[in-house]
């Protein structure tokens, strides 16, 4: 584990970048770091949207959704969720908002 510091925020991560406290990953700083980490430019409305419905869905489950799943709830084709977040809904998506490391097929 390792700690970084942003924006005056210091979060715990795992050697994959993910952050180890769900609660701790819920606020703007640890967004803004993964977006400048993930190489995003700027976040719009849809990015917002994946974000929020994985975090409903995650508080609800326990786990992240499938990508089936995480397409059918926000009406992105996989291809849009992947433009949106390059590393895929997996790596950058989960990781954005501020879910542990999947461990199955998101």
């Amino acid at each position: 584990m390792a700690n970084v510091e942003f924006q005056g925020k210091e979060f715990t991560i795992d050697e994959d970048g993910f952050i180890e406290e769900y609660e701790a990953g819920k606020c703007e700083e640890w967004i803004q770091y993964v977006k400048n980490e993930e190489g995003i430019d700027e976040l719009n409305d849809e990015h917002r949207l994946v974000i929020s419905m994985l975090q409903e869905y995650y508080e609800k489950n326990g786990i992240a959704p499938m990508v089936r799943v995480l397409s059918k709830v926000t009406k992105f084709k996989l291809k849009h969720i992947y433009e949106l977040f390059p590393s895929g809904p997996g790596k950058g998506a989960c990781k954005m908002a501020g879910l542990p490391k999947p461990t199955g097929c998101v």
